[in-house]
Order: structure tokens, then C-alpha cells, then sequence
């Protein structure tokens, strides 16, 4: 059976170059633009790894993110997110609320390498 992979972000072009990549990966990959949608999936398809940017149109990325640890407490949470955090703030904020923080400019293949990582998945090379 694929892992399941949650990617929340209100830029369909973000999601949906995720989705492409992470469905040719073998992963199996649904979106959502908003937080409610986002819920949904989390409650009724609990994915194995969430992906939520930090500025989402209706909401706070960190209140969504306090709302996926109650409902699903031990799956991991990637904030790829294009606001910039200052090297205090992730240490002391942001580590103790998801698993990893990447920026979206990262290269696409340092993005794929921290998602199979959260999954147990990634090939020694």
C-alpha cells in the first residue's frame, strides 16, 4: 500500500508539483488549499506525513499545525514554507512543532530527500 502524504498550501502550483513528483516517487498524495479541507482529509484519510506551509489564505500555518497534533499526534509534519525564520526562532519554536522546516526554494531534490527521510524511506546512496 503507498504512504499517504497530506501537502496544505494555497498555491495550487506548490501542491501540485508536489503531488506530480511525490506520485511518480510511489507515494500517494492529496492537497488542500485551507485548513477546514485540510482536516478533513487528516480526519477521514489520516496521511503518514503532513506538509503545511506556514501562511495559508484563511489561516495561521502554527494554529493548523496545533490542530493536526490533536488529531493525529505522532505523524510527522513538514512546514515548507517561504517565509524565512531567523536560526533563534526555528530552534526554539518551530523544531518543537513539526519534524522539519524547509524553505521552499530549497532544491526540489533536497525537498524529496527530507520527505523520504520523515518516511523511513530514504536510499543510502
Amino acid at each position: 500500500m503507498k504512504k499517504h502524504i497530506l501537502s496544505v498550501d494555497d498555491e495550487a502550483s506548490v501542491c501540485g508539483m508536489l503531488q506530480e513528483v511525490l506520485n511518480w516517487k510511489g507515494y500517494r498524495v492529496s492537497t488542500a488549499a485551507d485548513s477546514r479541507q485540510a482536516s478533513k482529509i487528516v480526519r477521514e484519510d489520516p496521511p503518514q506525513l503532513i506538509i503545511v506551509d506556514f501562511q495559508i489564505e484563511e489561516g495561521d500555518g502554527f494554529v493548523l499545525i496545533e490542530q493536526f497534533r490533536k488529531i493525529a499526534p505522532a505523524t510527522p509534519i513538514m512546514l515548507l514554507t517561504g517565509v524565512i525564520f531567523d536560526g533563534e526562532t526555528v530552534r526554539e519554536t518551530i523544531q518543537k512543532k513539526v519534524a522539519s522546516y524547509l524553505d521552499k526554494t530549497e532544491p526540489l531534490c533536497r525537498i524529496v530527500r527530507e520527505i523520504e527521510r520523515l518516511l523511513g524511506d530514504l536510499k543510502e546512496a
